[in-house]
């Protein structure tokens, strides 16, 4: 099947807007309280899943071929591989 000639809902599309208000008002949230070293941990997961929600559906990765999701998952693993390189220096300062 052609991913073009995948018509999403506008409903989905409409979850997954409101699903991204809820986390942003979630992202605001969890900044007001102090989690202490937490606080960073709690915002990436967030973003994570708002990154997450706009790939599939937005981008439309969800509906498309298999290679699609491997190119999106290398992107993945760069970014995670960047951030592991980071972690150390982030953690001796």
């Amino acid at each position: 099947m052609n991913p073009a000639d995948h018509i999403v809902p506008l409903k989905t599309y409409f979850a997954v807007f409101a699903a991204l208000l809820a986390l942003l008002a979630l992202t605001v949230g969890v900044s007001l309280v102090d989690l202490g070293e937490w606080n960073v941990v709690v915002a990436m997961a967030v973003a994570f899943c708002k990154a997450i929600l706009v790939v599939l559906f937005f981008m439309h990765v969800k509906y498309s071929p298999r290679l699609t999701w491997v190119f999106a998952g290398g992107g993945v693993l760069w970014l995670a591989i960047l951030l592991l390189l980071l972690l150390p220096d982030f953690m001796t300062r």
